[in-house]
Parts: C-alpha cells; structure tokens; sequence
C-alpha cells in the first residue's frame, strides 16, 4: 500500500469527517464508535470533536489524540 495522508479535511455532522487523501480519494468517517481509551474520551463533546486540525498528515486535537490515516482510510465509505 502506499503511503497515505490527508490533503483537505472538513467537519460534517455528529461524529463525522469528510476526508480528501493524497491519492485522490474522498472518504467520510464517522468515528462516534471509536472515542474510546483516555487521549479519545474528551472527544466525545461534540464541540471538543468539531475542532479538529489537519496535521502535515492527518487530523489532530488539541489534547493530542489522532488517528492514523490508514486507519481513517479504511474505515471511510
């Protein structure tokens, strides 16, 4: 696989994130069933969630919780 980061990333609603990838393709997370473990729970406040920033490759918070974008890649419709 080669490797993955995200280009663009816009908040939607809920839990969920629309992604643009470096290789092109455009994927919508919805990572409400994923907050869980310490660096994760705070994200469960909807306004903690929605602010979100794009890192040199993928989204992170302020506390410091991100994913990885292989992870997010494969878990987007």
């Amino acid at each position: 696989m080669e490797l993955l980061w995200i280009t663009k990333a816009k908040y939607l609603d809920d839990y969920k994130i629309y992604l643009l990838f470096n290789n092109g393709k455009e994927k919508t997370v919805d990572l409400k069933n994923h907050l869980y473990g310490e660096i994760f729970e705070p994200l469960k406040n909807i306004d903690i969630f929605k602010n979100f920033v794009l890192s040199d490759w993928t989204i992170e918070w302020k506390n410091g919780a991100d994913f990885a974008p292989e992870f997010l890649y494969e878990i987007g419709n």
